[in-house]
């Protein structure tokens, strides 16, 4: 066992700015991901708004999930993470104990694993929270890309949360519809607000049965709001590199 650690303590020593993640990949003698050495990102989906994000050296779970309600039946993301951003403490955007990492759900400043992380609160539902509570938007910088992940209200952004988000290289937006979920409509108007060069679209029902207990669609109403805007359909692994072009494009992903 010590044996085996040696590698990952070496690199953690030689070279101390490396996340936890990376040092343990380079211990393990693999290659890194094209995104970790020359900027970008490669992104994995799990599933209803579960992301695993790579890039610069570091690593980042969006939403972990119980397959609870619009969730059911999915594979839990059991996986490790330097960060783990969460919409909310609903179990099926934000569950504890599911990932391996540092768990982040209040809104606030952050310094995590070298990555600087905005958290920015806001209404769940459509009603100022008052059926769901609050829940928080997330912005940082990874591989030389500014993401914004939106994957957890219905509420419209205020003017101060445009200015804050910015407009991002990447963002992550729920479209499906329900209570605590943007539709299709208006995740458009949100995406025509902010003009993102990648659209990544989540909490969306695609390919299975619709729980009995989920009232989120699919991912169509949205794709015809943003009619005109390219789609691409990459499956479940996304590589984006460091330097984007102005056009937008949505990357439905699965």
């Amino acid at each position: 066992m010590r044996q085996s650690l040696r590698p990952a303590l070496t690199a953690l020593r030689l070279a101390p700015q490396l996340s936890l993640s990376a040092a343990l990949l380079a211990a393990s003698g693999a290659a890194a991901p094209a995104a970790w050495a020359g900027g970008g990102v490669s992104i994995t989906s799990y599933g209803h708004s579960a992301l695993l994000i790579r890039g610069g050296g570091k690593t980042v779970l969006v939403n972990p999930f119980k397959a609870v309600g619009c969730a059911a039946g999915l594979a839990e993301p059991r996986v490790g993470a330097d960060v783990i951003l969460a919409s909310s403490s609903l179990r099926d955007e934000g569950a504890p104990g599911v990932a391996r990492g540092k768990l982040l759900v209040k809104p606030g400043s952050y310094r995590v694993a070298g990555l600087s992380i905005e958290g920015i609160a806001a209404p769940h539902d459509r009603v100022g929270g008052r059926r769901f509570g609050q829940a928080t938007l997330w912005r940082w910088k990874q591989g030389g890309l500014e993401i914004a992940h939106l994957g957890g209200t219905a509420g419209s952004l205020a003017p101060s949360d445009r200015v804050l988000l910015g407009r991002p290289d990447v963002l992550i937006i729920g479209v499906g519809g329900g209570a605590k979920v943007y539709d299709g409509a208006e995740a458009a108007e949100v995406v025509r607000e902010l003009q993102p060069r990648r659209v990544i679209p989540v909490q969306y029902i695609s390919g299975r049965k619709t729980p009995k207990e989920c009232d989120q669609g699919s991912v169509e109403p949205f794709l015809k709001a943003m009619a005109g805007t390219k789609v691409n359909r990459p499956g479940a692994n996304l590589n984006l590199p460091g330097k984007l072009g102005d056009s937008m494009v949505i990357e439905v992903m699965r």
